[in-house]
């Protein structure tokens, strides 16, 4: 057997844990890289059909659908098989299609029977003969979205009712692209120009981001990898999330808490903003993940975050009302807008996880709330795009919470490449504003 088809079995393996297991897609890679020793200039071949088929699993079942006679009867690996082949076929111009399915049909007979890969063969060359059937007979639009993006049909249909069609349609076609990895300056260490040159030096291609001013983007590499990311000069944090600290507005020698704070990008991000004065209290639920905070932190230098592992719904217990001259709650959230990063999730959300989540965001907030001076600022901000998560949360906390009221002057804290997308104190973001996350922030002021 080639290299190459060691690749496309792991692929196959790597999408059946996923489909059987509900297993994380980033952190099955890894593992089948160690495990299988795949060799690093097959690394990319991995990824691509892996993430690739992941992405259009709905429109690669619709087009396999008329050439299965029983789809019932077979078996998750040579689904996932017939799925990963015909992205290739489909997707990818460098791998001709008769290579493809001759890949194919090998790990058919490696893993099957006679009878196994007789099918896939069938299958295949069936499609290569008679072509794929055409989207436009699917009539209704929403649907036929649905399939085209390989999204289900209730999430389209909530964005549609929330946003319009012409908007839902261009998130989910930008969901089909990969993102690009974007990394915050240290400032307290490194001016951003000094660090490009830095990186350009370390053989990594970036360039500044023209959204956040501390942020570049990287072309070519993965600064993870980096001695700039090692010596903490760099943490790799998507665009969207850095506007968080902005949106705080904070000032030197503050007291900051940062409620749900978890790996620590925007906790340690504060702690830059205060350039070495003040404090930040980093709160989240899990031990391990408090850990990865204090790990951050050490990696960039900075003393000023203190830790804790907490349910933050207790957070009275710990501290005493008023201690806090700002509080972010970055809520736990359904993460509507990281599917470029996650596309396995599209499949496993339903919709009423969001109502769930929504009952447990007005909780934290309610918690939070007695701990924050009079005057102080809460910034909430979720990485998703659901109205039911954000504007509604925030517009059910203001009518329960008459000491608080919104903050239209965060739009002067803001970035200035950011201040045409807010709207009063909220901002919600859609990855294609600028190709980062989708991200939701509201800025509110505890009243005097």
């Amino acid at each position: 057997m080639t290299e190459k088809s060691n690749v496309r079995e792991s692929v196959v393996t790597i999408l059946e844990q996923i489909e059987k297991n509900q297993s994380y897609s980033n952190l099955l890679l890894n593992n089948v890289i160690k495990k299988n020793q795949i060799a690093t200039k097959d690394i990319g071949l991995l990824t691509e059909l892996t993430y690739g088929t992941l992405q259009r699993k709905m429109t690669l079942d619709y087009y396999l659908e008329p050439f299965i006679k029983n789809p019932k009867k077979l078996e998750n690996w040579v689904k996932q098989l017939l799925r990963m082949t015909l992205y290739q076929m489909l997707y990818l111009d460098k791998i001709p299609d008769r290579a493809a399915i001759h890949e194919a049909v090998e790990i058919a007979k490696k893993r099957g029977h006679k009878g196994i890969s007789g099918m896939v063969n069938g299958v295949l060359r069936s499609i290569q003969r008679e072509g794929i059937r055409d989207m436009n007979d699917i009539k209704d639009e929403v649907e036929r979205l649905s399939i085209e993006t390989s999204h289900p049909t209730w999430l389209v249909r909530r964005w549609t009712e929330q946003f319009g069609y012409n908007k839902a349609k261009e998130m989910c076609e930008i969901n089909l692209t990969a993102p690009m990895q974007t990394a915050r300056i240290n400032t307290n260490k490194i001016d951003r120009e000094a660090c490009i040159k830095r990186l350009s030096e370390e053989g990594y291609q970036v360039e500044e981001s023209v959204v956040v001013p501390e942020a570049i983007k990287c072309l070519k590499g993965n600064l993870a990898h980096s001695e700039s990311f090692k010596e903490g000069l760099i943490t790799i944090q998507d665009e969207s999330s850095m506007l968080v600290a902005y949106a705080l507005g904070i000032e030197q020698n503050e007291t900051i808490l940062d409620a749900c704070a978890a790996p620590g990008g925007k906790s340690t991000h504060i702690a830059e903003k205060l350039e070495e004065t003040g404090q930040v209290i980093s709160l989240d639920l899990h031990e391990h993940k408090v850990k990865l905070i204090n790990e951050n932190a050490a990696r960039l230098g900075l003393k000023n975050i203190e830790t804790k592992a907490m349910d933050s719904r207790r957070v009275q217990e710990a501290f005493e009302g008023s201690t806090f001259d700002r509080i972010l709650l970055d809520a736990p959230c359904s993460g509507l807008g990281v599917m470029r990063r996650k596309p396995d999730m599209k499949y496993t959300k339903k919709e009423e996880d969001l109502d769930r989540l929504q009952s447990i965001q007005l909780q934290l907030l309610d918690s939070v709330t007695p701990l924050l001076k009079p005057g102080g600022t809460l910034v909430y901000s979720t990485c998703t795009i659901d109205r039911s998560e954000n504007e509604e949360v925030v517009t059910a906390f203001l009518q329960k919470h008459t000491d608080f009221e919104g903050d239209p002057s965060v739009i002067e804290r803001m970035p200035k490449a950011i201040q045409p997308l807010m709207s009063d104190f909220q901002l919600q973001i859609f990855p294609q504003d600028f190709g980062s996350d989708g991200f939701y922030i509201a800025s509110l002021r505890k009243k005097v």
